[in-house]
């Protein structure tokens, strides 16, 4: 990790999937601006934050930069690759995939559980988490219950989310009930190991996890959004610069 003796602050890794062969460049451009929010509130966390394409950097350019980095962010974006998680090769939504960025984010949440770097996932990167330690995936959501179909400009949707009231993440975010927005048509399945389900949406989605025995927290929702309410991201963010490991 980083000596903390060289740097004032500690460095947060943010891990995107790629910059480059998206066949849609609306959602591109959606998924760097979400990242933007992400970098900005890591500056006010009291993190320098350095950004990466986990394609560009495969499974030993990612773990390269796990070692120099004091906690990591997953961020959100594509569909994870089924053959991670033996899923059907073609379902309802089936979204673009990078199996390179997959294969280097899922050796980089296995080290970094194994190191107890704290870790945050969005979205996606929840969903990366949990396929990571053995878990898999609902494929498609029945309805696009979590997709505001037929607006491609703007598709958050908003509803509510109950959290365990004795999770490590309801403390954390200080409160169990929440208003959120999402956008995603997958969702977290049978859970990976060491990892618990502690939030869920009214139509039984779950919304977050967190790790049984490491720094590990994640949530199905966006708080990086503009339209996000609260506090959510920054706690989030609090709560990977509290397990830091000193000096």
């Amino acid at each position: 990790m980083t000596d903390m003796t060289r740097a004032s602050r500690p460095l947060l890794l943010v891990v995107d999937v790629s910059d480059e062969g998206r066949d849609d460049p609306a959602f591109h451009a959606e998924l760097r601006a979400l990242t933007a929010s992400v970098l900005r509130a890591a500056d006010e966390a009291g993190f320098d934050a350095t950004r990466v394409a986990a394609e560009a950097a495969g499974v030993e350019g990612l773990l390269a930069e796990l070692e120099r980095a004091d906690a990591v962010l997953l961020t959100g974006g594509d569909d994870v690759d089924p053959v991670f998680y033996d899923g059907q090769a073609e379902y309802p939504g089936r979204a673009q995939t990078f199996p390179a960025a997959d294969r280097a984010q899922m050796a980089l949440v296995v080290r970094a559980v194994e190191a107890r770097v704290p870790t945050v996932g969005i979205c996606r990167g929840m969903q990366l988490v949990n396929v990571a330690l053995g878990g898999d995936l609902v494929q498609h959501l029945p309805g696009d219950a979590h997709v505001r179909a037929g607006a491609p400009d703007d598709s958050m949707v908003d509803h509510d989310v109950r959290l365990d009231p004795a999770s490590d993440l309801a403390a954390r975010l200080g409160g169990d009930a929440f208003d959120v927005r999402s956008s995603h048509h997958q969702a977290v399945g049978r859970l990976g190991g060491g990892l618990a389900a502690v939030a869920w949406a009214d139509d039984g989605t779950v919304e977050a996890l967190e790790h049984t025995a490491a720094p590990l927290w994640c949530v199905q929702w966006h708080p990086e959004d503009a339209g996000a309410r609260g506090d959510v991201l920054s706690d989030l963010l609090a709560a990977a610069r509290d397990e830091v490991a000193p000096a």
